[in-house]
């Protein structure tokens, strides 16, 4: 089986932050800016997803709650 190929967009950040990244990076694990920006984006994503969930399952028990009385 033929191993699947990514696929690659460009992102536009400052030369400044680019170059404060370079620095804090070095050393790490992260190979590249990219590497690191793409672990970041996918964190980021992933906390934000879980905080929509969450607060649409808030939501839906303070509705329930609501609708047998116990939350006006």
């Amino acid at each position: 089986m033929k191993p699947q190929k990514r696929k690659y967009t460009t992102i536009t950040i400052p030369t400044a932050l680019f170059d404060n990244v370079s620095r804090v990076i070095a050393g790490t694990g992260f190979s590249s800016v990219s590497d690191y920006a793409t672990y970041i984006l996918r964190e980021t994503t992933s906390e934000l997803q879980l905080s929509k969930k969450d607060k649409a399952g808030k939501s839906a028990v303070i509705e329930k709650l609501r609708a047998l009385g116990y939350v006006q």
